[in-house]
């Protein structure tokens, strides 16, 4: 059995602070403690090389990633043909050990005569055309909505080549249902994340939380959704942390007493504020992948308010307080701003997340595959 790996990762993993770079910075770690050496191959585009990643790994390399508008012209999908490197190829091509690639973003060498002879995984993070179109369905601006389409269509069409990989790493029981319906090799393995342990802080909290990457337009729609239509007329404070918040996120806070917007705090400070908050409320409006800001709010929070299509076919589902409309969240906040977090609760999560989501058990899942 091979020990060592090659990862193709469509960002530089470090710091994991958003929830792709979370999968695959967390899945290194655990690789590495099975003995497992990592040589990883990431793409430049915004972030900073990393010194704690040469930890890690037996060998990091780096890529710019090409963003010319001119490649939107092409028939691939950008979020693919920006992501090629003759380096790559060639550093790929050099030995005879497996790669991981991360997400469709990574598989442009996937179908490449130079690694005909390799074992090939590809690690999918969503259904990358049905999330392109739901991305599309929630952005104001024409020209980006256009984009989305024409990326989705590319996507669909070019989701085909996985056909060639050995093995496919499907985040959610939901896409790994889709996926075996089109391929053969589809394997789930779940999202890798930073929690160990289930640990929840006791006593109450005396606001709401809503967290996530305040850019990307499905989680501009949920909070739009939380101060429009759940808290609009709530006295019960709510507090919405995130990057990079848009315009109109901010005007609409701005006009609500009971709600505040933190931006761009760091990952730790996050962490803390899922741990004090009384509920955390995370709707979502695209059923894509598994959320990592689900994921987390289980481990370190306490009360978790969704609607379905946050938790539809994750098995997360017994664990957190479901409400489907604005009427309905509305109505459980105010009830659960009057409960304590009882200790059954703790113990319901320690038993199911423990089985279904440990780090080293999906390791060895991937090294049984490698």
């Amino acid at each position: 059995m091979s020990k060592s790996i090659h990862i193709v990762s469509f960002d530089v993993p470090f710091p994991p602070s958003y929830g792709g770079v979370i999968d695959v910075f967390y899945k290194i770690k655990a690789l590495k403690e099975l003995g497992v050496a990592v040589h990883l191959h990431c793409f430049k585009y915004g972030r900073e090389e990393s010194k704690e990643l040469n930890e890690i790994c037996e060998s990091v390399h780096y890529y710019d990633r090409d963003r010319s508008r001119k490649l939107l012209f092409s028939r691939d999908p950008f979020i693919v043909t920006s992501r090629r490197s003759k380096e790559l190829l060639k550093n790929l091509s050099l030995d005879e050990i497996p790669v991981l690639f991360e997400g469709l973003h990574c598989c442009a060498y996937l179908t490449a005569p130079e690694l005909e002879k390799k074992k090939k995984l590809v690690r999918t993070h969503n259904i990358e055309h049905d999330y392109y179109s739901g991305l599309a369905d929630v952005e104001p601006k024409l020209l980006k909505r256009m984009y989305f389409r024409r990326e989705a269509r590319k996507l669909e069409r070019f989701e085909k080549n996985l056909s060639i990989a050995n093995s496919i790493l499907a985040i959610s029981p939901a896409d790994a249902k889709s996926l075996s319906g089109r391929y053969k090799n589809v394997q789930h393995v779940m999202a890798f994340h930073p929690y160990e342990k289930v640990s929840i802080e006791s006593g109450k909290g005396n606001f709401a939380l809503y967290h996530g990457n305040l850019e990307v337009g499905e989680n501009i729609q949920a909070a739009m959704f939380l101060v429009n239509e759940v808290f609009n007329d709530l006295e019960i404070p709510l507090v919405i942390a995130g990057n990079n918040p848009s315009a109109a996120l901010k005007a609409a806070v701005s006009r609500k007493k009971n709600i505040t917007l933190k931006a761009n705090i760091s990952t730790a400070e996050i962490d803390q504020l899922i741990a004090a908050a009384q509920v955390n409320v995370l709707p979502t409006f695209q059923a894509t992948g598994i959320k990592l800001k689900l994921l987390a709010a289980l481990f370190r929070g306490r009360f978790c308010l969704v609607n379905s299509p946050m938790v539809a076919n994750t098995g997360l589902e017994s664990l957190c307080v479901m409400g489907e409309t604005s009427a309905a969240m509305k109505s459980q906040v105010k009830k659960l701003f009057g409960e304590e977090f009882k200790l059954e609760e703790i113990e319901k999560r320690k038993l199911l997340l423990a089985d279904r989501f440990s780090n080293r058990r999906n390791a060895e899942k991937i090294v049984g595959l490698i």
